[in-house]
């Protein structure tokens, strides 16, 4: 397997979260699914599990969204498997489940086949075991192709070959400020952009952007971001839409990302300790990159429909509407 489950490691006296992911993009865009299984554990207490899911239309008016909440002994690390939360569960190479909320019903039957290697957005395997960074992230399945058939609200969809990623994230408390971007279909060229950055809270203080990324375009992946590109990164975001630089070795992307609101889901994600974060999630947004590299002429990259932005962060005026979930 890519990677493990670490909610079993965490100590009673401890704080934990977990997250993993399946994001899936119709071929030409416009529609998508986001899949994802957690745990929660606040110090001293018991692990919950949840199970979320989003359908994203670009012809409806908003997302279609469930979220259900088990207790500990729903919830396991099964062998071969990365993680069960009741029905639901994701392993390397399928994504399994069903849930039912007011007014939502939902259940999927996937499989998915890897066309990349894992790739760790820490820039060092030692910075995986360390107390710091608070928040690890790596996705195992960067870029894959997911099939299988799902029904949302009695409606069947049926997935072939749909551009995906599977991720990976947890730790003991998430960043101050977030946002991830994705996208592996791009109209120029084949391979995918998957990028983490924060922002961390020390006291009263709180980092600039630090950005930890990939651009696998020509068969060549191009780290970008981490100590070395740090210095050069740049991003200008809202709820809606991100304008960002990254910079690595001999390459530099510019780039922006965005949709109209009412293709966000918004959700409620606890720390273990401290406060909430309101986060909104799109995976169906335009993304245009334009890419940099020494010595080549500059390419552009357009996904049209198809790319994901999300966004976490302190402020609860953004207008977008949240789900009825509490989390934690």
């Amino acid at each position: 397997m890519r990677t493990e489950a670490r909610f079993p490691s965490a100590g009673p006296a401890a704080g934990h979260y977990e997250s993993f992911f399946l994001k899936a993009t119709r071929p030409g865009g416009g529609r998508a699914v986001w899949i994802r299984c957690t745990t929660h554990k606040r110090p001293g207490e018991a692990l919950t599990g949840s199970v979320w899911f989003t359908m994203f239309d670009a012809g409806a008016p908003a997302p279609v969204a469930a979220k259900a909440t088990f207790p500990a002994d729903a919830v396991e690390a099964p062998p071969g498997g990365y993680l069960r939360v009741g029905e639901a569960s994701l392993t390397p190479g399928a994504a399994r489940g069903a849930i039912a909320v007011p007014g939502v019903a939902v259940d999927w039957e996937l499989t998915y086949t890897d066309r990349a290697a894992v790739f760790r957005h820490l820039p060092y395997d030692f910075l995986y075991r360390t107390p710091l960074p608070r928040t690890k992230l790596l996705s195992p399945h960067p870029d894959v192709r997911v099939s299988g058939s799902m029904t949302v609200n009695g409606e069947p969809v049926v997935l072939d070959d749909w551009p995906g990623t599977v991720g990976h994230n947890w730790g003991a408390e998430h960043a101050e400020r977030w946002i991830w971007l994705q996208a592996n279909e791009f109209r120029e060229a084949g391979g995918f952009f998957d990028a983490g950055l924060g922002r961390i809270r020390l006291g009263s203080l709180t980092t600039p952007w630090a950005a930890n990324a990939v651009l696998h375009l020509d068969g060549v992946p191009h780290r970008l971001g981490g100590l070395r590109g740090g210095c050069s990164t740049r991003v200008n975001e809202s709820p809606t839409a991100c304008e960002f630089e990254l910079g690595g070795g001999d390459v530099r992307v510019r780039g922006r990302v965005s949709a109209d609101a009412r293709k966000f889901v918004g959700w409620v994600y606890a720390d273990p300790v401290g406060p909430e974060h309101n986060t909104v999630n799109c995976s169906i947004a335009d993304l245009d990159l334009t890419v940099e590299r020494r010595g080549r002429p500059p390419k552009t990259l357009t996904c049209r429909g198809a790319a994901a932005y999300e966004l976490g962060m302190r402020e609860t005026g953004h207008g977008i509407a949240l789900q009825p979930f509490p989390d934690g």
